[in-house]
């Protein structure tokens, strides 16, 4: 079984897994697409709202269940994914368990490029496509008031992410998934005083079986672990309601195994910490522009990378 566990592992490495461009075995997930104010609702309030998201990811070093190179220093890997998602986000004025309900629809596009001249030859990619798309139902609760303004904002989503995006099991990377994961979210933003707040997103994520798994020839299903991840962020206002500074970041610990062919796999569990600068500029109530750059460290069994995120957000 220990042969047979490792043998999976590297099939694994060699195939890349599901939808996954981000990780080796998990489906790409939102570390570091949202940051500062993240709990509050948007600044105009009810109403129909467009996001729009740019990430551009850079890679060099595949690592292993110790967080050293897979395939040795010297094996040239290099990544690059460039995503494009957008969102339309609903908030009704009405109630439910003392919150305003809302809905989101995210649709993805996803644009991989991977090189690697290790000993096992080139890994295949397939083509830039459609990715999946994420459904959302969200409660919105009003805010906690302090004596000089809002102290307390929090959100509760429930999000599914459909397999609609192209999948071709011969291939490497996919931009769809071919299976269906659910991930519950909460969400707040603490004002340690009015100019500067915490915010934190925390994720449980959930995977169903692939039933055409493209991790090995010769198996016929997979499963990916289950994961507990999160961003994180500070700011601070710099110009009133216009320009905000600050810190954010990422983490990802996965919590059950992998499995394939319903036998787990063993060493293959996923990590990761990043962090980096960000900023905020708004435009009025309407439209704010999100910038925010990671750096990740403390990473296991997915491709270390670096990232950018500018991010769009438009009230209709």
């Amino acid at each position: 079984m220990k042969n047979y566990n490792l043998f999976i592992f590297f099939t694994l490495i060699f195939f890349f897994s599901n939808k996954s461009a981000f990780a080796y075995n998990l489906p790409p997930v939102n570390l570091g697409l949202t940051s500062f104010v993240d709990g509050a609702p948007p600044p105009k309030g009810p109403g129909h709202h467009i996001v729009q998201y740019l990430l551009q990811l850079n890679s060099d070093k595949f690592t292993d269940a110790n967080g050293g190179y897979l395939f040795g220093s010297g094996a040239g890997e290099d990544f690059q994914l460039t995503l494009s998602a957008t969102q339309y986000l609903y908030l009704s004025n009405k109630k439910l368990l003392g919150a305003n309900w809302g809905y989101d629809v995210m649709q993805f596009y996803i644009m991989p490029s991977l090189d690697y001249s290790g000993t096992g030859g080139p890994i295949t990619s397939a083509n830039s496509g459609l990715g999946d798309t994420l459904f959302g139902f969200y409660l919105q609760w009003d805010p906690v008031m302090g004596k000089k303004g809002p102290k307390f904002f929090h959100r509760l989503e429930l999000d599914v992410l459909i397999p609609t995006g192209e999948y071709d099991r011969t291939k490497a990377i996919n931009p769809g998934s071919n299976m269906v994961s659910l991930s519950p979210y909460y969400a707040f933003t603490y004002f340690i005083n009015p100019k500067w707040t915490v915010s934190s997103r925390i994720h449980y994520l959930w995977n169903s079986k692939n039933d055409e798994t493209n991790l090995s020839p010769f198996a016929q299903t997979s499963t990916a672990g289950t994961a507990v991840h999160a961003n994180f962020a500070t700011s601070y206002d710099i110009i009133p309601r216009t320009f905000r500074l600050g810190l954010n970041g990422y983490f990802l610990k996965q919590v059950t195994d992998h499995e394939i062919d319903g036998v787990k796999v063993k060493n293959a569990r996923e990590q990761v910490f990043a962090i980096g600068p960000g900023a905020v500029y708004s435009f009025g109530l309407k439209t704010h522009i999100f910038f925010n750059a990671y750096f990740e460290s403390q990473v296991e069994n997915r491709l270390k990378n670096t990232s950018v995120v500018l991010r769009l957000t438009k009230s209709l």
